[in-house]
């Protein structure tokens, strides 16, 4: 049984088995009557190859409440996106696949490039932030979820806990984070969380003092999860990193828009495993090493928005005391697991640790060297004001790179599953 302590910082929801998972189905559906889901599946081609996204397709197919799924698709040909919307089309739910390497997609992108509002780079941040363009163009939907397409030990009821605080009406928190024990394999996972970000965020209050937004992001149990949920009317104000630090960027923007009373973070697994990223030491532009230097640049953004004035000695005390911050931890979680009866190989987590660590500086460095770095793709506020026809055209039914017509077919079915007994189904059809 999990347990049911409170940080004081921010709302937390515990799985305490208490409750029948159709009691809380029950209740989201009734929600869904006049609050609509919808759900964000940024994915890679590749993913459609592997394990785990046809067993999400299936027990997405389960999901009763959900008006509406956004397929962003990255690294495709146009071969690829034609079996893409075959293979999702096995979803009930009203199904857009969004094609971001259409001719299309970067005819937009082109026009943003002309207004200096595009993207800098691609990658998941990107593609969530079309994705969000595209729902709120459609302006039918209440609450939106998101979640990555590799998770292995997907189950319906990760989405079901996810999205409830934020659906439910009597509630008022805008933003739900999911968390979760990264245990797999019989080991212990997670090494960015573990190994980077907690000893960071402690090596920075040691560093540069008592910060409320290092507290906030302190008592996020797993803040680099991609299982998040919010109110739509979040979305037009929300700037969204184009690089790794996609999680702690959205973390940051509701720190700054909404403060902690409105934010929580729910337990939606047991066990949760996904596709690892290699640690990647040998190259700066890959992998963990990657994500990791786009993180401490992402953390140190925003704690410079709030006034803190970093410089290379900053930047040097900061990496010592994270050195001995994560070793420290290292310990705790090297005999956690051990009483588990897991396995941890301590030679590859100081590996990872001191690669952090160089990261940490070079992270620094970067962000000295780049005053004039912008790394926030804008918000879609500032983009509709920019060009108030974008959205409508982004939203326009092509269905394929060769801009052949797309028709929407509309069908009533009776549900036994829904309150109502009635579940509206809009299929994509080409025409």
């Amino acid at each position: 049984m999990a347990d049911f302590q409170q940080n004081g910082n921010i709302a937390q929801f515990h799985n305490l088995r208490s409750r029948p998972l159709e009691e809380l189905v029950y209740e989201l559906e009734t929600f869904s009557q006049s609050r609509r889901i919808s759900l964000i599946l940024p994915s890679l081609y590749s993913e459609l190859e592997g394990d785990a996204l046809p067993n999400i397709l299936r027990e997405l197919s389960k999901v009763s409440y959900l008006h509406r799924i956004i397929v962003g698709l990255d690294r495709a040909d146009e071969a690829q996106y034609r079996h893409a919307r075959a293979f999702f089309s096995v979803l009930p739910q009203q199904t857009t696949v969004i094609w971001n390497d259409s001719p299309r997609m970067l005819q937009i992108m082109g026009r943003l490039k002309a207004l200096g509002l595009a993207p800098q780079e691609p990658g998941k941040g990107k593609n969530v932030w079309g994705c969000m363009g595209y729902l709120i163009s459609c302006a039918d939907s209440a609450v939106m979820a998101i979640h990555d397409c590799d998770i292995v030990t997907y189950t319906r009821e990760m989405l079901d806990r996810l999205v409830y605080p934020v659906a439910n009406p009597t509630f008022s928190y805008q933003l739900s984070k999911g968390f979760y024990p990264r245990v797999g394999d019989n080991k212990l996972n997670g090494r960015v969380t573990r190994l980077l970000v907690s000893p960071l965020l402690i090596a920075l209050k040691r560093t540069i003092g008592d910060r409320d937004y290092i507290d906030y992001l302190r008592a996020f149990r797993y803040p680099l999860s991609g299982e998040m949920a919010l109110r739509t009317g979040l979305l037009p104000d929300l700037r969204i990193p184009s690089d790794w630090g996609l999680e702690i960027g959205v973390l940051s923007e509701a720190w700054r828009n909404l403060g902690p009373r409105q934010v929580c973070q729910v337990e939606i697994a047991d066990v949760y495993d996904h596709k690892h990223q290699d640690l990647s030491p040998e190259d700066a532009s890959q992998g963990l090493s990657r994500m990791s230097t786009d993180i401490c640049k992402a953390i140190y953004r925003k704690l410079a928005a709030d006034g803190t004035v970093f410089t290379p000695h900053v930047f040097r005390t900061l990496k010592a005391t994270y050195y001995r911050s994560a070793l420290d931890l290292l310990e705790a979680y090297w005999a956690d697991a051990k009483m588990n009866g897991l396995a941890i190989d301590r030679h590859a987590e100081e590996r990872s640790i001191e690669m952090f660590g160089e990261n940490i500086v070079r992270a620094g460095q970067l962000f000295i060297e780049n005053p004039q770095e912008t790394p926030f793709i804008p918000t879609w506020n500032r983009v509709h004001s920019a060009d108030p026809t974008l959205l409508s055209d982004f939203r326009a039914p092509l269905a394929t790179a060769r801009n052949l017509p797309c028709s929407l077919e509309y069908k009533v079915t009776r549900r036994s599953d829904s309150p109502s007994g009635v579940f509206l189904r809009v299929n994509a059809s080409q025409r």
